[in-house]
């Protein structure tokens, strides 16, 4: 029977809606005056204190050992995630939350790439599960571009004025500085799904590595800040919208966001984790209707079928591998069972006749 991911398919659908929070406060936050760099320290900052207690405390009877390079490795993504916070936040506050999630659709293409070359995953184009996964991540992309792009007649109109991509888009001057800054947040975020997927093979403990991600990441944000930004003033947190934005990104944006998808990239891999990301889009359009009453647009709905078509094509692959590699494991294990009393009676044979 074929085991189908339910626990990491349903934490990551959660994370994607964090994910969609986040791009969204943030720029509640940064349109409101905060300095980047002041956001991502207090983001992490708070999501640091959050990890500390419940991390060491979960791990408190098997925690793995903590070594030089496991702490270089910490190090490098929480540079990484720094520099991915830095370049998303910017490219949001130059352009919008929609172009965000929608430039979130080229982290599937990298990351199964990555992925591929580095032989994390396997392809084979013989192989059924090969195919599924790999043209599941071709339609998720497609499907995830006709949302964005693509609008259409509308189906059904929830108010009398409609939120359009485009006019969004053009209410943004530098959409086009944004749109390159979150081009390069989706490549830094694919390496760094990669890299994470290595640490934790060597370091199976997501909640540590949440933490030590997000206390470098504040570490250097901070050092950073001190350097660029000398006004106290820019420190204050006594705006609502600044406080809410902060507290919601670093509980949610930061300690969940990031604890789950490591536990996910730990039991499915990183390619399983990115094809989430054009979920997001959907996520944010379903979002807009329900809340903000946003038209129905034929594009929008038929982007999102063929989204969910890809995804099952995914799921379906990384599920028949899972069996395959268990079929594969008990076969050897009867193998090697049924090989020991042989040898066994063999020497068993040779001892007799000397």
């Amino acid at each position: 029977m074929t085991r189908f991911p339910v626990l990491p398919t349903v934490g990551m659908v959660m994370a994607e809606c964090a994910q969609v929070g986040l791009m969204t406060a943030s720029k509640a936050a940064l349109s409101d005056g905060i300095n980047n760099l002041v956001f991502i320290f207090y983001t992490n900052a708070l999501a640091s204190l959050i990890l500390l207690p419940s991390s060491f405390i979960f791990y408190r009877s098997h925690r793995p050992p903590l070594t030089f390079s496991i702490l270089g490795g910490f190090f490098l993504l929480g540079l990484l995630g720094f520099l991915i916070q830095f370049l998303g936040n910017a490219g949001i506050s130059y352009s919008s939350p929609t172009l965000g999630t929608a430039m979130l659709n080229l982290s599937p293409g990298f990351t199964y790439i990555l992925a591929v070359t580095l032989r994390m995953e396997k392809l084979n184009w013989r192989s059924s599960t090969s195919l599924a996964k790999s043209m599941g991540t071709i339609v998720s992309i497609t499907g995830a571009l006709i949302v964005t792009l693509y609008k259409g007649p509308s189906l059904l109109l929830t108010s009398s004025s409609s939120n359009l991509f485009y006019t969004e888009l053009l209410q943004q001057p530098n959409w086009v500085l944004g749109g390159l800054l979150l081009t390069a947040d989706s490549v830094l975020a694919s390496v760094w799904l990669i890299i994470q997927a290595s640490i934790l093979k060597r370091y199976p403990a997501e909640l540590i590595l949440a933490f030590f991600y997000c206390f470098f990441s504040a570490l250097l944000s901070a050092v950073s800040c001190f350097v660029v930004e000398r006004d106290l003033s820019a420190w204050s947190l006594k705006s609502k919208t600044r406080f809410l934005s902060v507290l919601f990104s670093g509980v949610f944006g930061s300690a969940f966001l990031v604890s789950v998808s490591a536990w996910c990239v730990h039991k499915t891999g990183p390619v399983f984790v990115s094809m989430f990301k054009p979920l997001a889009v959907v996520i944010a359009f379903a979002a807009g209707v329900i809340f903000a009453r946003d038209t129905i647009f034929l594009g929008r709905l038929l982007g999102a079928i063929i989204i969910v078509a890809g995804f099952y094509s995914v799921l379906w692959g990384k599920a028949n591998e899972a069996r395959c590699d268990e079929d594969a494991r008990i076969s050897s294990l009867e193998s090697s069972t049924q090989k020991a009393p042989l040898l066994r009676n063999s020497v068993e044979g040779h001892s007799n006749s000397v």
